[in-house]
């Protein structure tokens, strides 16, 4: 379980949540299981290899909680340097990637869902099942 659960309000330990395998590297996704919630929220740690994917319903917000000096993110082959305590709002279908390694976290409206995590090519990404 994400989020544990009390009347109104939902609280996510990040330290219990398992890292799950993403397009970016590893995240740790809070509240996906709050029912009626209208987002999600994860600390993704980024990989040096992330791969480029995008979302046809999802908004994201990456919030950069630390990162290397020279790391960006890739927005439809735009790069774009980014610092600690930057925000960047990705629309759907906006192709993107994490260049260099950093922690964020990505606030996902709707909440996420594995199913619409695409490669670059227009595939399913590898860990839409995740």
């Amino acid at each position: 379980m994400s989020a544990t659960q009390a009347a109104a309000y939902a609280v996510a330990d990040f330290d219990t949540i398992a890292p799950v395998p993403c397009p970016c590297g590893s995240a740790r996704r809070a509240f996906l299981d709050v029912p009626g919630s209208p987002l999600s929220l994860h600390r993704t740690d980024i990989s040096r290899d992330a791969r480029t994917h995008f979302h046809k319903r999802l908004t994201e917000v990456y919030y950069v909680l630390e990162c290397d000096a020279d790391a960006a993110l890739e927005l439809d082959g735009k790069r774009v340097p980014v610092r600690p305590g930057m925000a960047v709002m990705i629309p759907p279908r906006v192709r993107h990637r994490a260049v260099g390694r950093m922690r964020v976290l990505v606030i996902g409206s709707p909440k996420f869902d594995p199913a619409d995590e695409w490669e670059a090519d227009d595939r399913p990404a590898a860990n839409a099942d995740s």
